[in-house]
């Protein structure tokens, strides 16, 4: 059976959009899937179904989610080899000055438009780093996500879809929760 990692766009930050994991769970064990565990506050679920098409599935707990808490976040889904993928893609894998606090992957609902990278290039007067690779934009800040002025609400529009971002600690965590599930 698949196992998938679903990573809720906007929640619990600030005073909207506020969800506990045990309710969060509940909802996913609702919808009929198993081995649900969630990692942190900011909406990681990783869980095993049946069902293939990740499209389908996103909807399917968004629309739920919408019915039981009253918000539709985006839910961003990448199976356990996806994850995989996206830490091998990693283009700061072989820097030694990186700080995996200061990395950020942004996973993409969608495949970005054509033209975003060159886009994302012309972005000048930041420090940051940006590098777009399939549907993962990885970002790093060297001062830090909390001091970056860079125009994040701007990003989404450069590649044409909506993401969530999870830093590098976070991801390959939740790569090795999802392959503890495979292991079941």
């Amino acid at each position: 059976m698949p196992v998938f990692i679903s990573m809720l766009r906007g929640v619990n930050v600030g005073a909207h959009n506020r969800i506990k994991m045990d309710a969060l769970r509940a909802l996913y064990r609702s919808l009929g899937f198993e081995d649900i565990c969630t990692y942190v506050q900011s909406g990681n679920v990783i869980f095993r179904t049946k069902e293939k098409n990740a499209s389908k599935l996103s909807a399917t707990i968004q629309k739920e989610i919408s019915r039981k808490c009253g918000f539709a976040p985006d839910v961003i889904l990448r199976a356990t080899e996806e994850m995989r993928a996206a830490i091998r893609a990693n283009p700061f894998e072989k820097r030694t000055d990186i700080a995996p606090g200061k990395l950020l992957v942004t996973f993409l609902a969608s495949s970005p438009d054509a033209g975003a990278e060159k886009a994302l290039s012309e972005l000048k007067g930041y420090p940051e780093e940006l590098h777009l690779r399939g549907r993962e934009l990885y970002i790093y800040f060297p001062n830090g996500a909390g001091k970056s002025k860079l125009p994040w609400s701007k990003l989404d529009k450069l590649v044409g879809c909506t993401g969530t971002a999870r830093n590098w600690n976070s991801v390959t965590k939740l790569l090795a929760m999802a392959e503890l599930l495979e292991q079941k």
